[in-house]
């Protein structure tokens, strides 16, 4: 067998240097090294040149290095192979490479082995090399202004914004320059039917024709200016002496300013109306000439209007007068949009808290806004006895009640006024705070009241002091604020309401109370140690005089403790819950009565669902009222509920529903036990039972039903002698009622006393003994089942 040679193995030189051998049968052959090629002086393999190769293996910029069978290529800056030094050399993106290579505020561009740094618009750098630091432009200082002239520019990073003064505008474009609105073109109607427009560079001005006013608001439209209100009524008997003098003032000066047209330009000024006006209010009012309620209605009104006119015409936005007898502050807003947020005006004898809201109302916006407070010194000497319609329709329910009370004012009258001509319902109310003209201890015995002048109650009589839109809201010894729905002339009356017995109405309820406590107690410890009687309504009676009992306790210590506003908020709320409590246990025992009657005999309710009922429905009905209205908890002279927003409510309309439930439960068994009775063949004993059990419960609920009913005038602001003695002598009875109902004229519980005082009383076993007699067993198992299934002893 023939084995081939192979050369390349036995003769590793036989091709010569640089070359590779590649075997074949037979022979072989010899080919270059990559990078040789075969010479064609020598025929042998030599070093190829690469770095002379078309185009360049390098690039164009790139540097080439031959060596033995292989090359390099070097990159200059600007240029890279990236890693592979025999690829040709190409553009390096620094842009993309190296982010950060312009610095801040700067755009990067490249370029063919460099790149370009410029500045971002808005910024601007004074350097020449490639990488630049930019910092902001201020455009705001170039000229011409980037804004206009009248143009307010802000500069930011990079950028600007023009904001336009009235009158002028940019049309949306925050970086254009502010230019003049033409209003006179643009706005119709822009001064009204009675004026003149002329646009002026960023504004315009309103000329008003005679007998049109825009009180001096050059941008507000021109309207009809009215003096008829000054004009003396020479009606006969309706002239009011001395008052003429100051019509005629205010009238003549409204005349000038109609006349004028355009008042800016005439010497009447508002500063001058004012003084001239206060100057013969003071002249008037120190002659004691108001002498009755006409006179007093013609200078309050006379006075509002001549303050409505001159308002507008003040220059200062803020402006006071006083004299001898009255005081005035104005404050004025002016512009094309209607001023907002609150506003108070303040003197020594009151303060006027309102909003600008309130001022301008919800009508066509005239371009100023007016609120004034006038204080009249003397005035209250002439309407100490305009009290004669304070008890008809439009007072409270209380000032009706047979011990009416004698008024005397108790505070400086003032009059509030607005530039809004709607202020006979406002959207809200005006708040305003009196200095009491005397400091008196605060006392049941006294009461503040607040009023305003009303005009129109009866034309004859000229006027009058009513409550109508007007709401106390605090009061102290020195201070009453008020809260009004309208705007008027207003005051503060103090209430005097014969109470008297004081002492002896203090020494009947301590001692009554002290009855009901002890008496309370003592039922509490018999239904809760006497084990004979156990059963549901005992439990019933037990709940019942613990919430009667903890109320009354807490009414003793705490009732009038009105010093602590937190304290006796927690008193009013106490008494609010266990006297609740009170009545939801007395609507469980008329449900068991209904179950026991209506239904079937002998049948109970879960402890479960009493206790929901008897404390939870109070709980839950305290905690709502709390959340609702938290200030309803503690009156001013005592810690009981708030009969403002009907918050008294939240007790008597619980207790009221209560009792016609009851109501109805005892006529549903009444009239069941009387079909049952009419029976042939009844069970008396249940029957007996049932029936005392109604009795007691109907007197229960006559108890304190009645005395409730009567509790509703003794937490009256102005409650009356005889409901606090009614009151009073029912509260202390209820625990005593409840312990003889209860207690004494329940026969067996009378029979554990006379266990428990042995040594007094003799139980009488008579008639136990001849039912034992007759019948041993069976009567006994009989009352057994009896007070196993009913829960309750023989009565």
């Amino acid at each position: 067998m023939s084995v081939y040679l192979n050369e390349c193995l036995e003769n590793p030189q036989v091709c010569g240097s640089n070359t590779i051998c590649l075997n074949t049968i037979g022979s072989y052959i010899c080919q270059c090294q990559p990078g040789f090629n075969v010479s064609r002086y020598t025929g042998r393999c030599a070093d190829e040149d690469e770095c002379v190769w078309v185009p360049p293996v390098c690039g164009a910029q790139g540097m080439c290095t031959n060596t033995p069978g292989r090359y390099t290529c070097t990159c200059p800056s600007g240029l890279s192979n990236h890693g592979n030094n025999t690829a040709p050399c190409t553009d390096l993106n620094e842009c993309l490479e190296k982010p950060q290579v312009c610095g801040n505020n700067t755009i990067c561009l490249n370029t063919i082995g460099s790149f370009n740094c410029q500045c971002q618009p808005g910024f601007t750098s004074n350097l020449t090399n490639v990488t630049r630091h930019c910092e902001d432009e201020d455009e705001c200082v170039w000229v011409p202004p980037v804004c206009g002239a009248l143009g307010m520019c802000t500069n930011t990073p990079g950028r600007y914004t023009c904001t336009c003064p009235s009158g002028l505008s940019n049309h949306g474009n925050n970086t254009a320059p502010c230019t003049d609105i033409d209003e006179c073109n643009d706005i119709a109607g822009v001064c009204g039917v009675g004026g003149d427009c002329q646009n002026q560079k960023g504004s315009y001005s309103c000329l008003c024709h005679p007998g049109y006013s825009n009180y001096n608001n050059k941008q507000a439209q021109c309207s009809v200016l009215t003096c008829d209100q000054f004009k003396a009524n020479e009606t006969s008997g309706q002239t009011v002496p001395g008052l003429a003098g100051l019509l005629s003032l205010i009238r003549n000066s409204c005349l000038v300013l109609s006349n004028s047209g355009d008042a800016a330009g005439g010497k009447l000024t508002g500063e001058v109306l004012l003084e001239n006006v206060f100057t013969e209010m003071d002249r008037l009012l120190s002659h004691d000439i108001l002498s009755n309620s006409q006179e007093v209605s013609g200078l309050l009104g006379t006075v509002e209007d001549a303050m409505r006119l001159i308002g507008p015409q003040l220059r200062d936005n803020h402006t006071t007068n006083e004299t001898d007898h009255a005081a005035t502050e104005l404050a004025v807003r002016r512009g094309q949009t209607p001023p907002t947020g609150p506003i108070s005006l303040a003197n020594d004898n009151a303060r006027l808290d309102t909003s600008w809201e309130t001022a301008t109302g919800s009508g066509t916006y005239p371009g100023f806004a007016l609120v004034g407070l006038v204080c009249y010194k003397t005035v209250e000497k002439s309407v100490n006895n305009s009290f004669q319609y304070l008890t008809d329709t439009d007072t409270d329910t209380a000032t009706a009640t047979a011990s009416k009370p004698s008024y005397q004012i108790s505070s400086k009258v003032v009059t509030a006024f607005v530039s809004n001509p709607a202020t006979d319902h406002l959207a809200q109310p005006v708040i305003l705070t009196f200095k009491h003209l005397q400091v008196r201890a605060e006392s049941a015995e006294m009461n503040y009241t607040c009023v305003f002048w009303s005009e129109g109650r009866v034309h004859e009589e000229g006027g009058a002091w009513s409550r109508r839109g007007c709401t106390k809201v605090t009061c102290n010894a020195t201070h009453t604020v008020c809260s009004c729905t309208h705007l008027s002339s207003f005051a503060v009356l103090m209430a005097l309401y014969p109470v008297q017995n004081t002492f002896e109405l203090r020494l009947l309820t301590w001692l009554g109370l002290s009855v009901s406590v002890v008496c309370l107690l003592l039922c509490i410890l018999t239904f809760w140690l006497c084990r004979s009687i156990q059963g549901t309504r005992t439990t019933i009676h037990l709940h019942l005089c613990v919430c009667l009992f903890i109320a009354d306790l807490v009414f003793l210590s705490g009732i009038s403790h009105t010093q602590s506003k937190g304290g006796c908020r927690v008193v009013a709320g106490l008494l609010h819950l266990f006297f609740l409590g009170s009545f939801s246990w007395m609507l469980l025992e008329g449900v068991q009565l209904y179950l026991m009657v209506v239904l079937v005999f002998n049948i109970t309710i879960r402890p479960l669902y009493l206790y929901a009922v008897g404390y939870g429905l109070p709980l839950a009905i305290v905690i709502i009222s709390a959340i609702t209205y938290p200030d309803g908890y503690g009156t001013t002279h005592h810690c009981w509920l708030s009969l403002e927003r009907g918050f008294i409510w939240s007790f008597f309309g619980p207790v009221c529903t209560i009792i016609i439930l009851n109501v109805f439960f005892f006529i549903i068994t009444v009239w069941r036990l009387a079909q049952k009775f009419s029976s042939l063949n009844p069970d008396l004993s249940n029957l007996r039972k049932i029936k005392v059990f109604t009795v007691t419960a109907v007197a229960q609920l006559c108890v304190l039903g009645s005395m409730w009913i009567f509790g509703v005038f003794q937490f009256q602001e102005e409650g009356t002698v005889v409901m606090t003695y009614l009151f009073t002598i029912l509260n202390s009875l209820q625990g005593a009622l409840l312990f003889i109902m209860h207690c004494l004229l329940n026969k067996t519980v009378r029979e554990e006393y006379c266990k428990l005082l042995s040594g007094i009383c003799t139980p009488q076993k008579k008639r136990y003994s001849e039912v034992s007699t007759t019948n041993p067993s069976s009567s006994q198992s009989q009352g057994s089942r009896s007070a196993e299934t009913t829960g309750e002893s023989q009565i």
